[in-house]
């Protein structure tokens, strides 16, 4: 026993040689022990190796065990080791590593071929060995698969009566073969003979009806929780497929809305300022899902050894800070985006009342001001990235954390009710039996009800189950919600760059210009050109002809161009023109 030495700060090589050789039970704690050498142990025969509460031991040597036997019990409980020696582990049949939090990757687990018992500091480790055997338990079960009757009908007879493979007890399972072959030897008529398999060393005190029949379990604490199930990060192999489906089309439909909404030659009008706004947002929740996907690709089958690195890192802090600041800007965004469309059809006469670029600016820094704020509590200890391996703030567990997520939901599910209730306006507004012809009035519901219902698709499912979850009464484990987190949380960011943007002609069009640049498409610029111009032509001598339009075509002339935010300049000149 030695303990309690500050000044001691590393074992030598050879350090306890020469001592007896019985079995040795090393009680090596609260020493300044920082640094284990090479064959440390040499030649001693460990029971146990006692190394708790070095607050100050970051290494152990590969080859500090080497030349020593055993131990059977190594304790590195409340140390800083960052890795345990690759050699010498085979002998362990209990292992203590609590409160060692500097141990984030565990050796391959082919060197813990006698471990029955671990007491850990990570959930997740344990998930390494769960199902994990002993290598004599992998070498008999390989051996003896048809065996499991013989168990069967062990465990109801006599504790006298146990499968020995000697002549002495006329066993069912040996007597049966010996039958069959009355004049073979004795390795002719035992196929599975255990000589024949193992060495005389390995079978010593081997018992088939407890070794086999009964075999050790390895234990393993603490138990994985409900948030970190033992599975990779997404789980399921299809999601691992789908969603570098989703992340790309969300990344590259965003981009290329920026690109060409910040290259147009054309001006900033407040349509094309926010939805410059909601591209950025949306890009952003693509980046967040590439980040979680090439972690899971790169981690994939061995999660649990990156686990504490992915969730206490800085990347899972990232893609968290991502996610929720991209998600509460484009929630912002749409509801600000829809709110500008009624206002301007419902006011389309006052231009005293129209929405400028002057007073869409400060609404838009708002919605920075209060996405960042949100993204960045959890990293202020309000909720917290780190609970689950997909970085969602699932931390419920205090009442401001809990208040916080509910926050959150609650302000959706108005931005949801407020944007329905701006389109239904919208579509009241427009209705005009008299003005519109019947398959434009279709035309308009189809397209409302389509922003409407990716809305919907993207909100109700994830609110419904988080609402329940925080309130603490889940309805869905962490494995199903992140199918939800795939196929419905993404979805705006994947459908608004086309419903808002690419499917416009003014789009196609500032696109073709673009490409016209870099010496592609020249001819469609060039007729995207000439239409253009022929529309203002005729636009501007309908205009000098008109007097008095009503505010009923004002808003059927608006609406074709704040459908969606991203207007026809043509419409915008027209309505210019007629005022």
């Amino acid at each position: 026993e030695l303990c309690d030495n500050l000044r001691m700060t590393t074992i030598p090589q050879n350090a306890f040689q020469g001592m007896n050789n019985e079995s040795l039970t090393l009680k090596l704690y609260k020493n300044g022990f920082e640094d284990i050498h090479s064959h440390a142990f040499n030649g001693t025969k460990l029971n146990q190796l006692i190394l708790k509460d070095n607050k100050n031991l970051r290494r152990i040597h590969n080859d500090a065990l080497r030349g020593a036997t055993g131990p059977d019990v190594l304790d590195i409980s409340s140390t800083a080791l960052e890795s345990l020696p690759s050699y010498g582990l085979e002998a362990i049949q209990v292992l203590n590593a609590t409160s060692s939090y500097s141990l984030k990757r565990l050796p391959p687990l082919d060197k813990f071929s006698s471990l029955l018992e671990a007491v850990l500091t990570y959930p997740s480790h344990c998930c390494a060995f769960r199902n994990l055997r002993t290598e004599k338990q992998n070498s008999l079960l390989s051996i003896f698969d048809n065996f499991s009757k013989e168990c069967e009908s062990t465990m109801r007879k006599p504790t006298n009566e146990i499968f020995y493979r000697d002549d002495s007890y006329n066993t069912t399972l040996w007597s049966a073969e010996k039958n069959m072959y009355p004049f073979a030897t004795d390795e002719e008529a035992f196929p599975y003979s255990y000589s024949a398999i193992f060495d005389d060393s390995e079978m010593t005190g081997f018992d088939f009806e407890y070794d086999f029949c009964q075999p050790k379990i390895l234990t393993c604490t603490p138990e994985p929780d409900a948030f970190n199930p033992c599975e990779d990060i997404l789980g399921y192999s299809f999601l691992r497929v789908l969603i570098w489906f989703i992340n790309i089309l969300a990344i590259a439909g965003n981009f290329t809305v920026l690109l060409v909404l910040i290259t147009s030659h054309y001006k900033l009008t407040v349509p094309r300022f926010l939805m410059c706004n909601l591209s950025f947002a949306d890009l952003c929740m693509g980046l967040y899902l590439l980040l979680i996907a090439s972690v899971d690709a790169q981690t994939s089958g061995q999660y649990y050894n990156h686990a504490i690195d992915w969730q206490t890192g800085s990347g899972c802090s990232t893609a968290g800070f991502f996610t929720v600041f991209a998600s509460e800007l484009s929630v912002y965004t749409l509801t600000v985006i829809t709110v500008e469309r009624w206002h301007t059809i419902t006011y389309a006469m006052q231009l005293d009342r129209k929405l400028r670029l002057r007073h869409a600016v400060p609404i838009m820094l708002g919605g920075w001001i209060f996405s960042i704020l949100i993204a960045v509590l959890p990293l202020l200890g309000v909720s917290s990235y780190m609970k689950v391996s997909i970085c969602l703030p699932m931390d419920i567990e205090t009442g401001l954390s809990q208040a916080y997520i509910l926050l959150i939901l609650a302000l959706n599910v108005v931005a949801f009710i407020v944007i329905c209730a701006c389109y239904i306006k919208i579509y009241i507004a427009v209705q005009n039996p008299e003005l519109v012809a019947a398959n434009k009035d279709t035309k308009v519901a189809k397209r409302m009800a389509i922003l409407i219902f990716t809305d919907f698709t993207c909100m109700a499912p994830i609110s419904f189950f988080a609402i329940s979850a925080a309130f603490k009464v889940p309805l869905i484990t962490v494995t199903n919600s992140k199918i939800l987190l795939v196929l419905f949380y993404p979805v705006n960011s994947c459908a608004n760059p086309f419903l808002y943007a690419i499917f416009t002609k003014a789009f196609r069009r500032d696109f073709f210009l673009l490409m016209s640049k870099l010496g592609c498409c020249k001819s469609r610029a060039e007729l995207y050109r000439m239409n253009y111009f022929s529309a203002y032509t005729s636009n501007c001598k309908n205009g000098s002809s008109a007097t008095a339009p009503s505010k009923a075509s004002q808003a059927l002339l608006l609406l074709s161009a704040l459908e969606k935010p991203y207007p026809a300049v043509r419409d915008k000149t027209s309505y210019n023109e007629n005022q």
